[in-house]
């Protein structure tokens, strides 16, 4: 607390702004996480059951049986459409992580311009001690790890949802295939 106490209001504004960065990239990926490790399990199972000869559709649980359903006949272009707004629905908080991890170590950087920016000031009010210079330089460079450490969780985050996404659209797609197959369209 007493780092804060003596810190600067840019320092401060630049740490909260960063916390709230922070916060915001695990609450996108722990929720949207989720929902696609659910959709994924819901395909397998609807792919599942159309490769073991049990249905020639995807089942009622299936993201793309209200797509079909609608349908006379099962077709390339309802699947498909089917599949992208599906993929679409599922990678929402994908474009907020990208900006969280591309932008914050910019605001870090600037909480660390500003605080030495302040300590060249102090340095040219005459109290050029070491024991002046060197806590508000390490105050300064804080600011950075922080947003280099909201960076790090943000890309990560971002790159294994971006990868779960990819898992789903494969397993919609194969099960488009099969059930394009088993309708008679080539």
């Amino acid at each position: 607390m007493s780092y804060l106490s003596e810190s600067s209001f840019i320092t401060i504004v630049v740490l909260l702004l960063l916390s709230i960065y922070l916060v915001a990239t695990f609450w996108i990926f722990f929720y949207r996480y989720a929902i696609i490790k659910y959709y994924i399990a819901i395909e397998k199972k609807s792919l599942d059951t159309i490769y073991l000869g049990k249905s020639t559709t995807a089942s009622n649980q299936s993201l793309l049986y209200k797509y079909l359903h609608r349908s006379v006949v099962a077709n390339r272009a309802i699947l498909e459409a089917a599949i992208s707004d599906t993929v679409r629905n599922a990678t929402k908080g994908l474009t907020m992580l990208s900006i969280i991890a591309s932008t914050s170590p910019f605001i870090g950087l600037f909480g660390t311009v500003i605080g030495i920016l302040e300590t060249f000031a102090k340095l040219g009010k005459g109290s050029s001690s070491l024991g002046v210079i060197a806590p508000a330089i390490s105050e300064a460079l804080v600011a950075t790890a922080a947003g280099i450490f909201v960076a790090i969780f943000a890309y990560s985050f971002h790159l294994l949802m971006k990868r779960k996404a990819y898992e789903l659209n494969s397993i919609l797609k194969s099960q488009a295939e099969v059930i394009i197959s088993q309708n008679g369209e080539a």
